[in-house]
């Protein structure tokens, strides 16, 4: 009797240690004039992310490769990227990925649960990486503004 006692408070202490854990700094990418870093801002959950190439070319797509698992249906899909410098917050860029009933993408329509991958070309639309060091947030989110995706990178220009 008293061993059903100890098992929540066991869960509880779990859980408790778990949620005020942060998600590991990932590098994306690292040479001698670049640095990439990036680490999920969904407390719930890590992303796992890739790009082919650690040079950027102006003009040119950036292959990445995106997985994560959904905790919420996407039937619409927003994607919203923010530039943050000595504290304030500067929107960059946001679009609406998928449309209802107009899948734009594979992963368009998915539900809870399910298993999202995406390789592919993503336009930066930049003529070359600003020098310095800087931070850019960026989110995804349905169309019931639940989180699908938050990822803030830290990347650094010699």
């Amino acid at each position: 009797m008293k061993a059903l006692k100890v098992v929540p408070v066991l869960l509880s202490l779990i859980y408790i240690n778990a949620s005020i854990t942060r998600w590991p700094t990932h590098i994306i990418c690292k040479n001698n004039n670049l640095e990439v870093n990036y680490r999920s801002c969904d407390p719930l959950q890590d992303i796992a992310l890739s790009v082919d190439s650690c040079t950027y070319i102006a003009g040119r797509d950036v292959t990445i490769r995106l997985a994560t698992v959904l905790r919420h249906a996407i039937n619409e899909l927003y994607v919203d990227f923010s530039f943050t410098i000595n504290g304030q917050i500067v929107p960059l860029y946001n679009k609406q990925v998928c449309e209802r009933n107009q899948p734009q993408f594979q992963f368009c329509g998915k539900k809870k649960g399910e298993y999202i991958y995406y390789a592919g070309p993503v336009s930066l639309n930049m003529e070359n990486i600003p020098q310095g060091e800087f931070n850019v947030t960026a989110q995804l989110f349905n169309e019931d503004h639940h989180t699908i995706i938050c990822a803030n990178f830290y990347i650094h220009n010699h």
